[in-house]
């Protein structure tokens, strides 16, 4: 037994797998039910689940499994390119056994549980969970938070809370689930409340799993002094020498607007990996900082260290923020030196620099003659820039291929509204406003938001929800009236809606944005930075008028919104308006 076990051990293919098994039948070991569910057990989670079929064929030659021999079989199906199949063997464990008394255990169900958090099968993870109660696995903790990981996945947090509350004792593992399991799902401000109750735990030590949820928690909120927090908290239990801290740190930095300090934890990593280069290179680039980045890169190249597929993203990503288009063009032919496959990313990012650099036809042959599949994102990159430069004909191509890959945004229609606004085609305005109205279009709801003294404040278009919103608003309106004194007009242009003038100027006046910083410029100090994160791209209206702002209160004014950071101060922009 032994023996064919270390054989077991040494297989590196089906092969071999064939040859222990036809040792075994010419030994006996074949008639025993333990070394055929170690058998089963080995092949069906060698090689991520290639060799799923024959750990079947196996197990169907199993006369009398037991639990354990279920639970390999439950095991690998789980893992496999199908989970599926691990929840319809789960309930055989009874029905196909001879032995009544044959049920399964808790490992049985932490499988079967691990198969529908990938499905996201909330139905039969509910089933699952009645069953812990009813066999008796509720003080069983791998269980629970296995159930806790399900719930998160399928955007049931409060169940997923309650399991956790109901826990008779919460392990690290537990913690670290409820911890990542609150930043996945974006209730980040929980995520770093339980990372705080955690540390008032005796006996119990936040590790670098932990921290990795809790940095994940400051990158989405923007929340640089509780990622300051956080850091000094892996520094001082020495978690940060792990490399994968160093580089959530990177990246927590960089979305949190501190760039320079980002760059510092790169510098102090003690082993960098290819995600510590690309975490850095991604962090100039989103940052407007392109020169930066393609001098890292380089300097990457000098350490040997092999580009990959997102190291060619980012960079291209910062040539495109800066309008670099050589550089750009050179790098995407300098991919194959390095057999690195562009995909429709890479593409999308040269596309998208060409077009904002009035290449408009070139670009337009480039996605024409891709290799690869074309995207929305293509076209609608190609429309945009279409509006930047007045091209009518080819915004009228662009929409026809977005309407062929039933796109239904409404910003493509915005886009092109415009674009006949522009020319002065007001019965094609009329058309493209009527096409809205058919079309199921999806628009995504704007949002933007604000810190101020360890408080969220979320503003939506026109909000009046706050309890500021009176001084917000009287605030808003000073903003406007200065700078409508430095020549800011409102870009209505940006309002697709049938409605005068005056109207179109209030609808652009509370953006989601604008109510942030006027709540920002009420209630900080008039030192510090202005942090507004925002989910969509920042609008050109905004834009023009936040410059004006940081000039008019001498504030430096930081907007992140879905693509990069925008770096207001002294009436300028670190975009230098191309973004």
């Amino acid at each position: 037994m032994a023996y064919a076990l270390s054989l077991l051990q040494r297989c590196t293919g089906l092969a071999h797998l064939k040859q222990v098994h036809a040792h075994m039948v010419v030994t006996g070991l074949a008639n025993s039910v333990h070394a055929l569910t170690k058998h089963v057990e080995f092949c069906a989670l060698l090689s991520d689940g290639e060799f799923l079929d024959y750990a079947g064929a196996i197990f169907r030659q199993v006369a009398h499994p037991t639990t354990t021999t279920w639970n390999a079989m439950i095991r690998g199906l789980a893992q496999g390119p199908d989970p599926k199949l691990a929840i319809l063997l789960y309930p055989q464990i009874q029905k196909g056994s001879c032995s009544s008394s044959l049920r399964p255990d808790a490992l049985s169900v932490s499988f079967a549980l691990k198969a529908c958090a990938r499905l996201l099968g909330l139905k039969e993870g509910q089933e699952l969970h009645g069953q812990v109660f009813r066999f008796g696995f509720v003080s069983d903790s791998l269980l629970q938070t296995t159930l806790m990981d399900l719930y998160f996945k399928t955007s049931r947090e409060d169940d997923a809370r309650q399991v956790f509350d109901e826990l008779p004792k919460r392990d690290i593992v537990a913690w670290n689930v409820i911890v990542a399991g609150y930043a996945q799902c974006g209730r980040s401000n929980d995520a770093l409340v339980m990372f705080r109750c955690m540390q008032q735990v005796p006996d119990l030590r936040p590790n670098e799993v932990t921290i990795l949820g809790a940095l994940s928690a400051c990158s989405q909120l923007g929340a640089a002094d509780d990622g300051e927090s956080v850091h000094a908290y892996a520094r001082q239990h020495a978690l940060d020498r792990h490399c994968f801290v160093g580089n959530a740190l990177i990246d927590m930095y960089a979305k949190c607007g501190r760039v320079d300090r980002a760059l510092q934890v790169f510098d102090e990593v003690p082993q960098r990996s290819l995600v510590s280069w690309n975490t850095m290179i991604m962090a100039f680039a989103m940052h407007g900082r392109a020169h930066d980045a393609l001098a890292l890169y380089q300097k990457m190249k000098t350490a040997k260290a092999a580009p990959d597929s997102v190291t060619f993203l980012a960079v291209l990503g910062a040539c495109n923020h800066a309008g670099l288009v050589e550089d750009g063009r050179h790098l995407l032919r300098s991919m194959e030196e390095f057999r690195v496959v562009p995909n429709v990313k890479h593409y999308g990012c040269v596309v998208d620099l060409l077009g904002r650099a009035g290449r408009l036809e070139e670009a337009y042959n480039l996605i024409v003659n891709l290799p690869v599949e074309v995207d929305v994102v293509l076209w609608q990159s190609l429309l945009g820039a279409c509006y930047t430069y007045g091209n009518v004909e080819l915004a009228e191509r662009a929409m026809q291929r977005l309407a062929e890959l039933n796109s239904n945004n409404s910003g493509d229609f915005v886009l092109m509204s415009n674009v006949y606004a522009a020319s002065a085609r007001w019965d094609d305005v009329g058309r493209t406003r009527e096409a809205m109205k058919r079309v199921d279009v999806v628009k995504t709801p704007g949002f933007s938001y604000i810190k101020v003294d360890g408080l969220i404040h979320k503003f939506v278009m026109g909000d009046q929800e706050h309890e500021k919103s009176k001084e917000i608003y009287e605030k808003l309106d000073e903003i406007c009236a200065r700078a409508r004194l430095l020549g800011y007009a409102p870009k209505t242009s940006f309002v697709l809606h049938d409605i005068d003038e005056e109207d179109k100027e209030n609808a652009l006046s509370c953006h989601s944005e604008k109510l942030a910083v006027a709540f920002g410029l009420l209630s900080t100090d008039g030192v510090s930075p202005i942090l507004v994160i925002k989910n969509l791209r920042i609008c050109g209206d905004c834009h023009a008028l936040i410059k004006l702002v940081s000039k008019i209160y001498e504030r430096e004014i930081i907007v992140r919104d879905r693509t990069r950071f925008h770096h207001f101060a002294k009436g300028l922009c670190s975009c230098k308006d191309y973004w």
